[in-house]
């Protein structure tokens, strides 16, 4: 029969996290985001910071490698950008084979396609994205609308780079995913909660 497996791709400011945080919690099924970073540093030895960026933007070439606070760079292609990549994979199919859950980012909808999961990319209009990213900064980010919106296309050209290195199709490209979610103008509430039966739904047909 198989698990039911939600993955969340999502444009950076989309609410993408929380809408998947939230449909976890409505269908009763674990979820995954953060604590998959803490996983695979866990099992490499590497800072978490170093997987965060690794496990979002792929290997690239002349990036600092984080052994706790030790640095090391390289002018190629690297090896513990490979293991963090193989690391995050393997821990993304046991977790799917170990229960129903929501697997925020990571390519997981490519990196577990044999699993037959049901694939969801969030995104948002500009001024929407900006504007919830002002509402959650922390007290010590002092970033304008500009910064934000440099750091979005900055982020999301990661994310795309990133999927390019695995698949041959788009990232953000609706042929890609089973539904397209734009949060603008939502109540992520009001939003998830009609998300949810839709999800249902379509895991009912594959007899899950």
């Amino acid at each position: 029969m198989g698990h039911r497996i939600i993955t969340i791709s999502r444009e950076f400011g989309s609410g993408g996290r929380e809408v998947g945080k939230r449909l976890a919690e409505v269908l009763g099924v674990a979820y995954y985001d953060r604590e998959i970073i803490t996983a695979v540093a866990q099992r490499s030895g590497l800072a978490e910071e170093y997987i965060a960026n690794v496990s979002e933007r792929g290997i690239t070439a002349y990036y600092p490698i984080t052994f706790g606070h030790t640095f090391a760079y390289s002018s190629g292609i690297i090896d513990p950008q490979v293991e963090v990549m193989g690391e995050q994979n393997k821990l993304l199919k046991s977790l799917a084979e170990k229960g129903d859950c929501v697997i925020v980012g990571r390519c997981a909808d490519v990196v577990l396609r044999d699993y037959k999961p049901f694939n969801l990319f969030v995104y948002a209009d500009q001024a929407s994205k900006v504007k919830r990213c002002l509402e959650r900064q922390g007290p010590d980010e002092k970033l304008s609308e500009n910064d934000l919106k440099r750091r979005m296309a900055k982020v999301d050209k990661d994310r795309s780079r990133y999927r390019a290195l695995l698949t041959d199709s788009r990232w953000g490209e609706r042929s890609a995913y089973h539904l397209c979610v734009n949060t603008t103008g939502w109540d992520m509430h009001a939003l998830v909660d009609a998300l949810a039966p839709v999800v249902s739904g379509w895991f009912a047909q594959q007899g899950k």
